[in-house]
């Protein structure tokens, strides 16, 4: 489980494909220390570290995770978000995040709005349900605020530090990125096809009917 708090940006050393894909990646998080077999979020995808020592780690890709994620597009210099999985105990400064990338989306513009970072990206259809304006989604591993929810696309806004500590500022329109929906809101989904069938016709509207997201 993971918080969507990006601790570093590693850079991508080498990559070997086959059966599964390998990857070495450098960070500055002490990867020496890591256990053999501990989660890490790389660009927002749970994988396993296989290896560790001095200031790099290995991960492998199955053919699934290629699939589901960028990692197939990554190369030697490619800069990735990091994030070691969570502990019992720790501050939760974002959402809960699995690490379990739901759909590969894109950028579709960008601008700047005061020192802020506004950034659309395509919202995939099976996935709108989940979203909601001012809910949280991971966007290559970074818990944002969702600004705005429109029917084929979603807005969010980064500040300086987000800027700064992460991968995305650097991302133009056409870039693709992995989502991942909020945790919260595909339980509340499954409820409502639990209770009244598909999830297709849940609005924001009927949330909001149903107690979810009214101030008391």
């Amino acid at each position: 489980m993971f918080t969507g708090l990006i601790q570093d940006v590693g850079v991508v050393e080498r990559v070997v494909p086959g059966g599964m894909t390998d990857m070495w990646i450098r960070t500055s998080l002490g990867a020496g220390t890591f256990d053999l077999g501990e989660s890490i979020a790389v660009d927002g995808a749970c994988l396993t570290v296989v290896e560790r020592g001095g200031e790099t780690f290995k991960v492998q890709a199955a053919p699934e995770t290629l699939r589901r994620t960028t990692a197939g597009a990554l190369r030697p210099g490619s800069r990735v978000n990091l994030e070691r999985a969570m502990a019992l105990g720790d501050r939760l400064g974002g959402h809960l995040v699995a690490g379990h990338v739901d759909s590969v989306s894109e950028v579709l513009e960008t601008r700047a709005e005061g020192g802020s970072w506004v950034m659309a990206f395509r919202l995939p259809g099976e996935l709108a349900p989940y979203f909601i304006e001012k809910g949280s989604v991971a966007v290559d591993g970074i818990s944002l605020t969702v600004n705005a929810v429109l029917a084929d696309r979603f807005t969010v806004q980064l500040i300086p530090e987000t800027q700064e500590r992460t991968t995305l500022r650097a991302k133009a329109a056409g870039a693709r990125v992995n989502l991942e929906a909020d945790m919260i809101g595909k339980y509340v989904a499954r409820l409502f096809w639990l209770r009244q069938g598909p999830v297709s016709g849940l609005t924001e509207e009927a949330l909001r009917a149903a107690g979810f997201g009214v101030k008391g």
